[in-house]
């Protein structure tokens, strides 16, 4: 493991990261709500993300809340629900974002909108391109506190299947933003 320096981050700067990240998995949440109407765990995730980017504290029930919406992903058989479950419990992990330097904290950064990409391109039956163009219409809505603090972080880093291909995408198109 490389050396890492310590990254400024204060509380909004987590706040603005789980606000994006909970929008971006709200916009997924039916394909899991469709598949596993009872279910309401990645619901309960996000509505925690939100809960927590309003202001509400970071605390162990929020990370429990990303736990079990990851336990979520389990529990069903179509690849798009996990998709939409994984992005659910990135959203409220996003609060969690380590002020090191570390590339692979893109991913609390980012994740949620790659894996929401990711369902996204699953549900139009896998076809390339679909999950770069949710993103892509996605961009301008990323404020511009969310990309702050992604440029204070290294790259984002490589493997991750198609999902990290979907976040390397979103990580390079928004530090090239002027």
């Amino acid at each position: 493991m490389r050396d890492s320096y310590a990254i400024d981050l204060g509380d909004d700067d987590l706040r603005e990261v789980a606000r994006f990240a909970a929008r971006c998995a709200g916009e997924v949440l039916p394909f899991f709500e469709r598949d596993a109407p009872d279910d309401a765990r990645p619901r309960e995730a996000i509505d925690a993300a939100w809960a927590f980017a309003e202001g509400g504290a970071r605390t162990n029930a929020l990370r429990t809340s990303a736990w079990r919406a990851y336990r979520a992903t389990q529990s069903v058989d179509s690849p798009v629900a996990a998709e939409a479950a994984h992005a659910a419990s990135a959203a409220a992990g996003a609060a969690f974002l380590h002020p090191l330097a570390h590339a692979d904290q893109v991913k609390h950064i980012l994740g949620s909108a790659a894996r929401a990409a990711r369902a996204v391109e699953l549900e139009a039956d896998d076809v390339r391109g679909v999950g770069e163009a949710f993103l892509d219409e996605e961009l301008p809505d990323v404020p511009d506190a969310v990309v702050d603090v992604l440029r204070r972080y290294p790259p984002a880093p490589g493997g991750g299947g198609r999902v990290g291909e979907l976040l390397r995408h979103l990580d390079a198109v928004l530090r090239a933003r002027a």
